[in-house]
């Protein structure tokens, strides 16, 4: 991530650009990323800037694009939506090209009213909010699928295994509530309502009382959308209780870092996927993370696949944005990307479509702490 005193030198070089004292030389491209790089959902938000910083080195180390290298300002909002829009005006005032991977629903919304009124694009917020799908925002391109789709796929994988009494407990926010729509569109399907259905506060949860409650209508799943360390909570919470109930969640929780905080609690949880297995070299768009997160000494993580091809596609973006991209150019461009190969996942924009991929799956959790299709 890039400091602000290299952002600062950054600003030096634009000035200097402008004025011609640098010939033809053109500054750096700049993309701004508020997200809680410290506080509950931190281990997720590393992986997957990881993932995304790692292609934007790749792309850097080939020459960027037309000379210009892609530097990544990431402010810490600690997973405050608050702080989340204090951060992205900060960012539009130091002159990024586009906000990026923001992380959180309520803390997306929060910035959403910027966009328009500083004309800048949001490119792959790492939510699957219905609400930045629908209606489409001309601002805000989203690569992930929705949290409605997850949901309702992983409680349709449920019925499918025989799964009859499944519990919903969700955050109370507008995350949660989304998500929950999608679980009680897949109960919906197969004539089913939820056994329990309980929401805990995102910023106090009380998980102990609230999984007691749960547990005594004998679910035999439990779904849990929220967060990081909140369901990380509920779900050791559902194993003290005496309770073998199978434990789902969504991909935001898709880390190695929300594995690792599980512990043995972890072995068999389902947590459902919107990229393709990260070991899966038969798309090519994973081979190619593979050899490059190698090269980084990292391990490819699903968090990390998220941000890699999020990257991919805003660097897709901005290499159709003319020779000197700017924040209408970069917008008009990724309008126009319809049918895009990105490496076995094919991603389409319109300006009535900003959905991009509409890919799930579902994982499950091994012995040995890795995910598993």
């Amino acid at each position: 991530m890039t400091s602000f005193g290299q952002f600062a030198r950054h600003i030096l070089a634009t000035a200097l650009a402008t004025a011609g004292l640098l010939g033809t030389a053109w500054a750096d491209i700049t993309v701004g990323q508020t997200a809680g790089i410290t506080g509950p959902v931190a281990g997720s938000v590393k992986e997957v800037t990881q993932g995304a910083k790692i292609y934007f080195d790749s792309v850097n180390a080939s020459g960027g694009i037309g000379g210009q290298k892609i530097l990544l300002l990431s402010m810490d909002d600690q997973f405050d939506p608050k702080v989340s829009a204090a951060n992205a005006k900060a960012l539009i005032d130091k002159g990024v090209i586009a906000l990026f991977l923001t992380r959180g629903t309520p803390h997306t919304q929060a910035i959403m009213p910027l966009l328009t009124e500083h004309k800048i694009p949001l490119v792959a917020p790492s939510t699957g909010a219905m609400v930045l799908h629908k209606p489409v925002h001309p601002w805000v391109f989203n690569v992930r699928a929705s949290y409605q789709r997850e949901a309702e796929r992983a409680i349709e994988h449920l019925s499918l295994i025989g799964v009859t009494s499944i519990a919903l407990v969700q955050v109370n926010d507008s995350f949660g509530d989304d998500a929950a729509a999608g679980a009680m569109a897949g109960l919906a399907k197969t004539n089913k309502k939820p056994v329990a259905h309980e929401k805990y506060s995102r910023d106090q949860p009380d998980m102990k009382q609230l999984v007691a409650r749960v547990l005594t209508k004998s679910p035999q799943a439990v779904m849990f959308i929220g967060a990081g360390a909140a369901v990380v909570e509920g779900m050791k919470a559902v194993r003290a209780g005496g309770s073998t109930a199978q434990l789902v969640t969504l991909s935001n929780n898709a880390s190695a870092a929300f594995v690792r905080d599980l512990g043995d609690t972890g072995r068999g949880v389902i947590v459902s996927q919107v990229f393709p297995y990260e070991r899966s070299i038969a798309k090519s768009v994973i081979k190619e993370a593979l050899d490059v997160a190698s090269k980084a000494s990292l391990e490819l993580t699903p968090s990390m696949v998220e941000g890699y091809v999020s990257a991919k596609v805003l660097v897709e973006g901005l290499k159709r944005a003319g020779k000197q991209p700017t924040r209408q150019s970069l917008r008009t461009a990724l309008d126009g990307m319809s049918n895009v190969d990105l490496g076995g996942i094919e991603l389409g924009y319109a300006p009535g479509d900003h959905t991009g991929l509409d890919y799930v799956d579902l994982s499950i959790v091994d012995q040995g702490g890795k995910f598993r299709r």
